[in-house]
């Protein structure tokens, strides 16, 4: 069974940078849309970026423009390039894997990273 582990989450100033990675097990990435969400406690979660197993990304108006998403099927790997990051951003973020990027509920979660942005 395809299991999810994102990494690379902590603390950063508000206008720094992160790089999350989701890291897949058991499977391979390479036939899969890949997901990133995010979830404050209390509020719903939130879908931010996807990218299609061709490598087409979509993104949140949210973080349209400082999030970039990546894959490297070779190292079967999914990044989240995050740059001028704000207090909002604070999360914790999720990948998670599906067929596509359309569907409305995502198969395979990972267990989440945490992101604090603060000064």
């Amino acid at each position: 069974q395809l299991q999810l582990v994102e990494s690379g989450g902590g603390l950063v100033q508000p206008g720094g940078s992160l790089r999350l990675s989701c890291a897949a097990s058991g499977g391979t990435l390479e036939h899969y849309a890949i997901g990133w969400f995010r979830q404050v406690p209390g509020q719903e979660r939130e879908g931010i970026s996807c990218i299609s197993s061709s490598g087409d990304g979509k993104y949140a108006h949210s973080v349209k423009g400082r999030f970039t998403i990546s894959r490297d099927n070779a190292k079967n790997t999914v990044y989240l390039q995050m740059t001028s990051l704000e207090p909002e951003d604070t999360a914790v973020y999720y990948c998670a894997a599906d067929r596509d990027c359309t569907v409305r509920y995502f198969e395979y979660f990972g267990q989440g990273t945490q992101v604090t942005v603060s000064s």
